[in-house]
């Protein structure tokens, strides 16, 4: 499965690039929570011009912060906005300095440690710094990846995002290439074939490998005409 999404969506290797800040990286993925790519660019491009520095919006305060989210548009300004202020005042109150460049040095389980024991970040935004800026083998599990993993019967359907990204976790080669190449393809094939609604089942390649297709797909003359009968 792995080798069919990548090979449809993703077929050059990744290369690695550490992201200079990987605290601008936690920020932008709380910025995408129920945001689209381009609203989440904006905004945080709207929060560094406004402040160069992330101590200037710790001073400012979560008031300031949601000002400047919400002239940016997008939603929920207010609740991420809280969020990101917390999160630099647990930084600051825990590690002195609003930055997450030592988590380089630390192994995974301290890092994700560390991670999700900031306000507002969970298992998800956790995995998504990990794999994204710090280069680390994570699985985060989007709700197309979770769609896809239920539709193929890989994961129960009652399982939740959390539930499904530990299976992943488990099953998955531990390997930040192999990691990051199935997240981007399945977050691809999600979005552009397996879609939540009018999946494009004829065109899926991994037709052949999924129970969900005879009830999602479209439908066979045949069918269509033992249901007009």
């Amino acid at each position: 499965m792995a080798r069919r999404l990548r090979d449809r969506y993703l077929p050059d290797p990744p290369r690695a690039q550490r992201a200079p800040e990987p605290l601008d990286g936690l920020i932008s993925t709380i910025l995408s929570q129920q945001n689209t790519a381009p609203i989440t660019r904006r905004q945080f491009a709207a929060l560094k011009a406004t402040y160069p520095r992330w101590e200037a919006a710790l001073a400012d305060g979560p008031d300031g912060i949601e000002t400047v989210l919400r002239d940016a548009g997008g939603g929920l300004s207010r609740l991420k906005a809280g969020y990101i202020h917390a999160a630099l005042a647990h930084l600051e109150a825990t590690r002195g300095a609003l930055s997450l460049r030592d988590l380089r040095d630390l192994p995974d389980t301290e890092v994700r440690a560390l991670l999700e024991g900031m306000p507002g970040v969970g298992m998800k935004t956790a995995s998504c710094v990990m794999l994204f800026d710090l280069i680390r083998p994570a699985m985060p599990v989007d709700t197309h990846i979770w769609r896809i993993s239920t539709r193929l019967g890989l994961t129960p359907e009652g399982w939740n995002a959390v539930k499904v990204e530990r299976w992943f976790d488990r099953v998955l080669t531990r390997e930040w290439a192999a990691r990051y190449t199935f997240h981007v393809s399945a977050i691809r094939h999600g979005r552009e074939t397996c879609r939540a609604r009018n999946p494009r089942c004829d065109q899926c390649v991994l037709l052949d490998l999924c129970p969900a297709a005879a009830l999602l797909g479209p439908k066979t003359a045949s069918e269509a005409a033992m249901l007009g009968s």
